[in-house]
């Protein structure tokens, strides 16, 4: 094997990921992903060894700190292998398709994710987190590397065909086999699974880890509304309760971490997702227009001012993500030992705090690698604040005012501690969802500030990431703007850009979801089979262009996707639009009839397309008190499967959007609003009361 005569040279020290600077001082010779460092792979005859993680990866930091920082694993990764560093969260598209790989050669996936290329960027080997020395029947990077190496050099005929028949198993498995047949009983399998899935003493589904997934309980919202008589309503309260109470939830200062590695939802894995807040915001808002229940308006308004203290930048972008480590220990930054806590408050206080947040001298939290305790407690409650309240003989008004100055010490103190990470860059597609979860916020509590903070962050990635031909960006950090955008950017956008549209009725936001809707369809539409690609026409191509419909940690773009086809085609009276949601559902279809809890975002597309949907058009004036009156009555409402548009007489641009608006006029001067199912409307009602009773008939 020949070997380069330069000085090895790690080439991190220029990018803008927090993720790849982690790893700059690194003695190993990292390269960014591009050409430079492929074409040195060709040159040397060389594999490439790609490692995947972003900033806030618990094992990629323990992965970093066992092997990429050691001079012996550096000097025999540098000696055989041309290294690359990748950021998934930078470059989403690559992480996809490896991953995919991973899960096909191991079983299973996570990162780090570490791959072995061919200098044409075929994979022959991947790994999630290696040791530095092998253990549990698990090679290490001392053992793997030679190996891999000696493999490279004799057996590459071996290898060759491995790469083959990977990549045959890859592209087989973007093959969709659709199935014209999806109606209601798709809905009830789901349901049928998440029933038997759900743990009924601590809420969410499975034993462990458990994931918020709250996606999965805004289809199950939808499930309620349509089955009234099933669990599925007491499935999501109990979920969005406990998970309120519980550890995952920062009680001190707000949001919420990744998951639960534990049934109770006690002990989380500490690391806090922008993507997370975003659809769990969503959850609780929609879990609260359909119950009423205070707890989940005053999580949704815990989570966005924990957002706005910490997550905001002063452009109006949000930032991606908080690690969980800090000073080399998981958590460190959130837990609490008793003797801090009685330093800190008064002693009242601090006994009331160490009794409602459940805190003993042993501890709730143990050690990872040995599973000691180490006397330090995540804060959590076991009952309600009503009970509790019982319990002291206080009213509840009372005690919810002493704990809210006792959880502002432990803050004030908690500033003072080393902070996790922040990793300040700003993505597009978290926006998007941020955007749509802030709008919708905003106009189902009717709070201004809400639907304000959506405006700025839309003119924030209007002014940085979209071009004038309505192409996307992905990624902003220091005013470096990079990456083209993926189907995830545009549908997220196109998602929040509606949601913006329903709290302003600015039919500005609409027409920007128009346009962004025609440029993602025109650079990502399948025009054979029907769904969107991942990447667009003109990006880099690895394996083949993959389609993500699986909705994990966040929903998939293919999902979100139907459900803007759907909501736009019913705006604009574009039916073009809802027969490509229809095409794009039945494609997907076998998929999702085999394991629909998998889906749960485009559960919700397919819960809107067999209806029954309504639009809802008021033709008004949008300052007049009787228009304000009738979006009042209709903004509280739990209504996922209709689309509301302000036909404001002096707004030219909504009727070149909806051309159908012209035929609704205002009655004798007065705010008049159409209830529309199934392509065939009402007659006009110009009362309140009357409007509900038609929409909820």
């Amino acid at each position: 094997m020949t070997d380069s005569n330069q000085d090895h040279q790690n080439k991190l020290a220029n990018e803008s990921s927090p993720y790849l600077l982690q790893h700059a001082d690194n003695p190993v010779d990292w390269y960014p992903w591009g050409d430079e460092a492929f074409e040195k792979a060709k040159r040397e005859d060389k594999p490439v060894l790609v490692s995947i993680g972003y900033a806030t990866c618990h094992w990629c930091h323990v992965m970093a700190h066992e092997s990429f920082e050691d001079e012996e694993v550096a000097s025999l990764m540098n000696e055989y292998f041309v290294n690359i560093k990748v950021d998934r969260e930078e470059r989403p598209e690559i992480d996809n398709t490896y991953m995919l790989v991973c899960q096909m050669l191991t079983g299973s996936g996570g990162w780090p994710l570490n791959v072995f290329l061919t200098p044409e960027k075929k994979p022959f080997y991947a790994a999630t987190y290696i040791p530095k020395t092998g253990r549990q029947g698990r090679p290490g990077m001392l053992q793997l590397i030679p190996r891999l190496a000696q493999l490279w050099e004799n057996e590459r005929e071996k290898i060759s065909s491995s790469t083959d028949e990977i990549i045959s198993a890859f592209q087989k498995s973007n093959q969709f086999e659709g199935d014209n047949e999806l109606d209601e009983l798709v809905l009830d399998k789901a349901y049928s699974q998440f029933e038997s899935q759900y743990d009924t003493v601590h809420g969410g589904f499975g034993s462990s880890p458990k994931f918020p997934s709250a996606h999965n309980l805004m289809f199950l919202l939808r499930y309620a509304q349509r089955n009234p008589d099933s669990k599925a309503l007491e499935m999501v309260e109990q979920t969005l309760t406990q998970m309120r109470r519980g550890g995952i939830f920062d009680h001190i200062g707000w949001g919420f971490h990744r998951y639960s590695t534990d049934p109770k939802w006690l002990v989380p894995h500490f690391e806090k997702m922008l993507y997370d807040q975003a659809i769990l915001l969503m959850a609780y808002t929609e879990g609260w227009q359909l119950t009423g229940n205070e707890l989940f308006k005053q999580t949704a308004d815990e989570i966005i001012t924990y957002l706005l203290r910490k997550m905001q930048d002063d452009s109006g972008g949000f930032y991606s993500a908080e690690d969980a480590d800090s000073e080399g220990e998981e958590g460190k930054f959130y837990v609490w030992s008793i003797s801090e806590v009685r330093e800190i408050l008064p002693a009242t206080e601090a006994e009331l705090a160490i009794e409602v947040f459940n805190f003993t001298e042993d501890g709730n939290y143990a050690d990872e690698a040995t599973g000691q305790r180490t006397g330090k407690n995540i804060p959590h409650l076991r009952m309600p604040l009503e009970e509790l309240a019982k319990e002291r003989n206080m009213s509840e008004a009372q005690l919810v005012d002493t704990l809210e100055g006792i959880r502002e010490k432990l803050l004030e103190t908690r500033q003072d501690r080393v902070h996790p990470l922040l990793d300040d860059k700003i993505l597009t597609d978290w926006n998007g969802l941020m955007i749509a979860a802030l709008a919708k916020a905003g106009r189902t509590f009717q709070n201004g500030e809400y639907t304000q903070k959506a405006k700025q962050c839309w003119d924030f990635l209007e002014t940085h990431m979209l071009s004038d031909d309505h192409t996307l960006m992905h990624r902003y950090r220091n005013e470096d703007v990079a990456i083209e955008g993926h189907a995830d950017d545009y549908a997220f956008v196109i998602w929040g850009l509606i949601e913006l549209y329903g709290s302003t009725l600015e039919s500005t936001y609409l027409q920007e979801a128009v346009a962004l809707n025609e440029a993602f369809i025109n650079e990502f539409w399948d025009q054979k089979d029907g769904g969107f690609y991942f990447t667009s026409e003109s990006a880099e191509e690895l394996l083949g262009r993959k389609k993500e419909i699986y909705d994990g940690a966040m929903p998939s773009s293919n999902s979100v996707a139907m459900m803007n086809l759907l909501r736009l085609g019913r705006m604009t009276g574009n039916t073009d639009w809802e027969q490509m949601a229809d095409q794009a559902q039945k494609r997907f279809a076998k998929d999702l009839k085999k394991a629909p809890t998998g889906f749960g975002a485009a559960l919700q597309s397919i819960d809107f397309a067999l209806g029954a949907s309504q639009e809802i058009i008021i033709s008004g004036e949008p300052a007049a008190d009787d228009t304000q009156q009738m979006l009042q009555k209709i903004n509280g409402q739990f209504l996922p499967r209709a689309v509301l548009l302000l036909n404001d007489p002096d707004d030219e641009m909504i009727r070149n959007l909806a051309p159908y608006l012209s035929d609704f006029d205002m009655h004798e001067g007065q705010a008049t609003v159409y209830v529309c199912q199934n392509y065939s409307c009402e007659l006009p009602t110009t009362d309140p009361e009357k409007m509900l009773e038609l929409i909820n008939f």
